[in-house]
């Protein structure tokens, strides 16, 4: 069949589709030195378009998962990209065309796929009991392979988890390997079921813990502190009846506010704090911790609709507006159930990282993509969370990062003290970098930057695993199956 992709703007210059897996050994310095303390892997999930979409529209959201994972160890860095070859990707690899319509809304896909999941596996991975998943929140955690990224297969956590999916946005702690996790229309799509799953390394549950929310919204990421898990609730919400007539998956309610929950951990339903606040859509958290009987959130604050690709229920499209990197304070010992906020940096960004090993307590340092330009280039930015001063490395002009990722130093190395790996696309040579920042003081510029010879054309999330504990978990492997 004739494969043709419409004219879009998501389609032009560096978004259009790149459709190729690669395998890269041996990544060429094109300055610097790889710290040779670096010895693991570094994992990231992005969109790609299999197939020209079957509608002839699309969002930047949306598109079948591509994983990518980059290996460093003794200086040596080499980069490999896949297709996530799920349910989805198979059938229509079988049809030889796509067969999934709108985002999310089975109602608007080909007959041939009813009963098949159109979960895409796009948005993050994570290394939890010995296996590396790949995530979207639309669709259980995909397992693929640690080497190879080859398919394995849907992981339910041996049949524990309960929910239809699974977010995309765990807290993972790499020191004890427990996965703070939930599912947010988790009986189906349109409901307002949302359960909390606390589960170890040895994938027993701790944690069930379910309740409703106040309309079936979106729920994209969560934060967590040792007492509490948290959850926002914004006014985008989904509505069975409307999707079933074909109608984006969410639509943008502007006369309702943000709901937040603050879950306790080990409790129940019961025991739910909320908060609400005016209209606005809260995207990716940077961190929470505790003071005392106060609860400080900070996130990615938008004062209207984040994603403004969806419209409200009368079709309206409101244009977007900046992300600002916020606090938000629940203040445990007032009566009322309104919070605080205040901006923590003036300049917009997103995708908000810190020092993994200190989530849930008060970190000094974060990270995020600032300064996006009309030209499509950005940079890297590190904000000082008790100050607000703001450091930025840019790569340079038409050129464009991914979200960091902090890698400590050494396994017990002070909270920021480590490298920021960043992926920088060079938009107008239409291929990509790695850089190796020093996440101490980013200004210096990269300690090392290595050529990719291929176009990383996007990436969302991701995670770094210590090379010792892939290695170790092979071990263990290796002894079982004997």
């Amino acid at each position: 069949m004739e494969v043709r992709f419409p004219d879009l703007p998501l389609y032009t210059g560096w978004g259009r589709p790149l459709r190729t897996e690669s395998t890269v050994d041996g990544l060429e310095l094109i300055e610097g030195t790889v710290p040779p303390e670096l010895d693991g892997t570094w994992y990231r999930a992005g969109p790609d378009r299999q197939f020209a979409p079957m509608l002839g529209d699309d969002i930047f959201i949306d598109g079948e998962g591509m994983a990518h994972m980059f290996r460093i160890r003794d200086g040596h860095v080499s980069y490999r990209s896949r297709w996530v070859r799920n349910a989805r990707f198979n059938a229509q690899a079988a049809a030889g065309r796509s067969l999934f319509g709108k985002y999310r809304n089975r109602f608007t896909d080909d007959p041939s796929v009813k009963g098949i999941s159109g979960g895409t596996a796009n948005t993050n991975v994570i290394f939890h009991n010995g296996r590396l998943l790949v995530l979207k929140e639309d669709d259980l955690p995909f397992e693929v392979d640690r080497d190879t990224l080859d398919p394995i297969g849907l992981y339910d956590f041996d049949g524990k988890v309960r929910a239809t999916s699974l977010s995309a946005h765990p807290k993972w702690f790499p020191d004890d390997g427990r996965l703070l996790t939930y599912s947010y229309q988790a009986r189906g799509d349109g409901s307002r079921d949302i359960v909390f799953y606390d589960i170890d390394d040895l994938g027993h549950v701790h944690d069930e813990i379910w309740f409703e929310m106040p309309w079936a919204s979106i729920c994209h990421d969560f934060a967590v502190t040792p007492r509490y898990a948290i959850f926002a609730f914004m006014p985008l919400v989904t509505t069975l009846e409307h999707i079933q007539q074909g109608s984006t998956f969410y639509e943008w309610h502007p006369d309702k506010q943000v709901v937040v929950a603050l879950v306790k951990r080990g409790g129940s339903a019961d025991d739910i704090r909320w908060f609400r606040g005016p209209p606005g859509s809260l995207s990716h958290m940077m961190n929470a911790f505790e003071d005392g009987d106060k609860v400080h959130l900070d996130a990615c604050y938008y004062d209207g609709n984040c994603f403004p690709f969806f419209p409200t229920p009368d079709g309206e499209h409101v244009a977007g507006c900046p992300p600002i990197l916020s606090r938000l304070t629940f203040d445990l010992s007032r009566n009322d159930d309104g919070f605080e906020r205040r901006p923590l940096i003036g300049t917009p960004g997103e995708m908000p990282r810190t020092d993994d090993r200190y989530q849930g307590q008060a970190c000094g340092k974060g990270y995020l993509i600032v300064g996006r330009q009309p030209d499509g280039s950005s940079a890297v930015g590190c904000v000082d969370l008790a100050s607000g001063e703001l450091t930025r490395w840019a790569p340079g002009a038409l050129a464009s990062v991914h979200e960091p990722q902090f890698v400590p130093r050494f396994s017990g190395s002070a909270e920021g003290d480590g490298w920021l790996l960043v992926i920088v696309n060079r938009l107008d040579a239409g291929h990509s970098e790695l850089a190796i920042l020093d996440a101490q003081d980013i200004t210096r510029g990269p300690v090392a930057r290595l050529h990719l010879p291929v176009r990383v054309r996007s990436t969302f999330h991701g995670t770094w695993v210590d090379g010792a504990k892939l290695r170790g978990r092979q071990a263990d492997a290796l002894a079982a199956a004997i």
